[in-house]
C-alpha cells in the first residue's frame, strides 16, 4: 500500500487534516515531521498498548514494540485488547490492531524478554540501528511494571547515551508518574526511583507475584501524559515535563526535575555526569 502524505487539506477522507490543524493554528510548526521519527516502546500492557495506539493515530513514523506476555482475559479490565485476541502475544495482537488503524506506520514487534542476555543484546541493537533510515531510534518509552525491566532499560540507555521516558502506575492504581531521563543531565532510574520520590514510599513499586489493582482510567491518563510528552519532545513545542506525578484520589499533580546522584551505582550514569 502506498504511504499517504500528511496533507493540510480539510477533507473527510484525509486522516491527518485535524492533526495538521495544529500547524495552521501555530501550535506546532513542523507536525509533518512526526512521520520521520522512530520510537521504541518496552511493555505493551495497560499503559503501553494505549500509548502505542495514540502514537499510531498521531502518525508516528515507526514503532518498535517489546513485550513477552500473551493477551489474557484478566487484561480485559484495561483498554485496547479484546477477548478475541486472548492467547496471542501482546506485540502481535497490538501490531494487527495498530496497522488496521493506520497502515502508514512501520511496526516491528518483538515477543522477547529484555532482561535475558539475548533479549538485552537485541534491544541494544535495535536502539542503535532501528530508526526508519538506519541509525539510533529517537526515543525509548518504558511502560513496564517491574523493577528488573526498568533497570535493564536504564542500563541500556546509560550505556548508549539514549534519552528515554519512564512511566509507572502504583499497585493500588491510585497514583502514577512519567519521567524524562537524559543521561548525565537528569537522574537516571538508579539515581532515584521516580515513584518512590513521588509517593515517598518505595514499596509502592509493583512487585513480582503481587496481584496489583489496575484501572483503565489511571492507565489511560498515564498513557495520555506520556504520549503528549513524547510529541512535545520530538516536535519541540510547549514545555517538556521532566517528572510528573499524579495522585488520583486527590487529583493532585507534582511537576519538577530530579538531578543526577553523584553516588549513583550505575557506572555509565557517572560517566555521563562527568561528560556533562
Amino acid at each position: 500500500m502506498q504511504e499517504r502524505q500528511m496533507s493540510e487539506e480539510v477533507r473527510n477522507d484525509n486522516p491527518y487534516s485535524r492533526l495538521m490543524a495544529l500547524k495552521r493554528m501555530g501550535i506546532v510548526q513542523n507536525y509533518q515531521q512526526i512521520k520521520e521519527f522512530t520510537v521504541l516502546v518496552v511493555g505493551v500492557g495497560g499503559v503501553g498498548s494505549v500509548l502505542c495506539e495514540m502514537l499510531t493515530r498521531c502518525g508516528i513514523g515507526k514503532l518498535i514494540m517489546y513485550d513477552y506476555d500473551k493477551v489474557e482475559l484478566a487484561n480485559m479490565n484495561r483498554l485496547f485488547f479484546t477477548p478475541q485476541q486472548v492467547g496471542l502475544s501482546k506485540v502481535e495482537a497490538a501490531k494487527q490492531t495498530l496497522l488496521n488503524i493506520n497502515p502508514d506506520v512501520v511496526i516491528e514487534a518483538y515477543n522477547e524478554n529484555i532482561t535475558s542476555g539475548t533479549g538485552f543484546n537485541q534491544l541494544l541493537e535495535r536502539m542503535q540501528n532501528g530508526a526508519l533510515k538506519g541509525g539510533p531510534v529517537d526515543l525509548i518509552l518504558s511502560c513496564v511494571d517491574n523493577y528488573a525491566a526498568r533497570m535493564t532499560i536504564n542500563s541500556a540507555c546509560n550505556e548508549l547515551d539514549q534519552v528515554w521516558m519512564e512511566s509507572g502506575v502504583s499497585e493500588d492504581a491510585m497514583s502514577a508518574h512519567i519521567q524524562l531521563i537524559i543521561p548525565g543531565e537528569t537522574a537516571c532510574f538508579a539515581c532515584a526511583v521516580p515513584i518512590a520520590v513521588v509517593e515517598n514510599n518505595e514499596q509502592q513499586i509493583k512487585r513480582e507475584g503481587v496481584c496489583a489493582a489496575s484501572l483503565p482510567t489511571t492507565m489511560g491518563i498515564t498513557a495520555g501524559f506520556l504520549a503528549q510528552n513524547t510529541l512535545k519532545y520530538l516536535l519541540g513545542f510547549g514545555q517538556t515535563t521532566f517528572l510528573l506525578g499524579y495522585n488520583a484520589l486527590a487529583d493532585f499533580f507534582q511537576n519538577y526535575a530530579i538531578m543526577p546522584n553523584s553516588e549513583c551505582k550505575d557506572p555509565n550514569c557517572l560517566k555521563r555526569q562527568k561528560q556533562d
